[in-house]
């Protein structure tokens, strides 16, 4: 089992950044896929980016402003967001599964065992 808790979110003024941390325990993120994901109010939940066996993903949408690494020895993944605008404003959820992910596979919420509980972003205008 892996526990997963996210933390980092809160409001920003649109250009802004933040930094989202998910802390794991129960099992090393090592050889792990990991991902981030949000969900808007009314929307599904959509992918941000994975990692997974040296393989890292991206939403084409959000490359150049938002990026994810992981650091092992602290067992916790990061998300830093830049340049935030209010349609970033989201429940950021951080994710993990024990299968390799690839390109189609990694973003797909259901190829996920494991997630936090999230954490509220939010951009203002």
């Amino acid at each position: 089992q892996v526990q997963l808790v996210e933390s980092g979110g809160g409001l920003v003024q649109a250009g802004g950044s933040l930094r989202l941390s998910c802390a794991a325990s129960g099992r090393s993120l090592g050889n792990y896929a990991t991902g981030w994901f949000r969900q808007a109010p009314g929307k599904e939940r959509e992918f941000v980016a994975a990692m997974s066996g040296g393989r890292t993903f991206s939403a084409d949408s959000l490359k150049g402003r938002f990026t994810m690494w992981r650091e092992n020895a602290e067992n916790t993944m990061y998300l830093q967001m830049s340049s935030l605008k209010p349609e970033d404003t989201a429940v950021y959820y951080c994710a993990a599964d024990s299968r390799p992910k690839f390109s189609r596979s990694s973003i797909l919420t259901s190829e996920y065992a494991y997630w936090g509980r999230g954490t509220q972003v939010t951009v203002s205008s």
